[in-house]
């Protein structure tokens, strides 16, 4: 079934379509938001695979809850906060499952500035995504998203105190990963 898409679409004409469940407007926005959650989600997950699921989910959940939102608010930092909370409820089920031990913290010096310059992006995208579940989620809520350590300590329900130290274990985890890398490539 082929449909004639009006050239000079607006927003609310997108979302309405959204809401009238009209494939061709699903489809628009999820392809228009697509890069961007993507991005969103890898940060979260552990693989490319969990990111597809949380992405997945959460335009499920943006899509029952389109008309909900709010005119005049940004669709985009929207749609993004329900990622950022579709990936939260993934933690949340992956820790339920899994218990993991705690890693022994390890004073690493500070690496060269220069040699954080020759790390690619998917270089650090993969570090991240090879912190524990949890690390990772305190490290994307904390130095991404921006929330304090109350805020992740209510959203993952844990303590403060649990939240500080497994953002310095988090960083230190990838500090160390990352030395790793410059050492196996030569970089000083």
């Amino acid at each position: 079934m082929d449909i004639a898409l009006p050239l000079g679409y607006e927003e609310s004409d997108i979302i309405s379509a959204c809401i009238r469940r009209e494939r061709w407007a699903q489809k628009m926005l999820y392809e228009e938001q697509y890069p961007k959650m993507m991005g969103v989600c890898l940060r979260y997950a552990g693989n490319q695979d969990e990111a597809l699921d949380i992405l997945h989910e959460g335009f499920i959940k943006v899509f029952k809850n389109l008309h909900r939102y709010e005119p005049g608010t940004a669709l985009t930092s929207w749609i993004h906060r329900i990622m950022v909370n579709t990936a939260i409820d993934y933690y949340r089920k992956m820790v339920r499952r899994r218990t993991e031990d705690l890693d022994t913290v390890y004073e690493i010096s500070a690496s060269d500035a220069d040699a954080l310059s020759q790390i690619s992006e998917k270089e650090i995208l993969q570090a991240v995504q090879d912190l524990s579940p949890a690390y990772r989620a305190i490290f994307n809520l904390y130095i991404i998203e921006g929330y304090s350590h109350k805020e992740i300590a209510e959203l993952l329900n844990i303590t403060e105190s649990t939240s500080r130290s497994n953002l310095v274990k988090a960083r230190v985890k990838l500090q160390a990963t990352l030395m790793a890398r410059n050492a196996t490539y030569g970089i000083k």
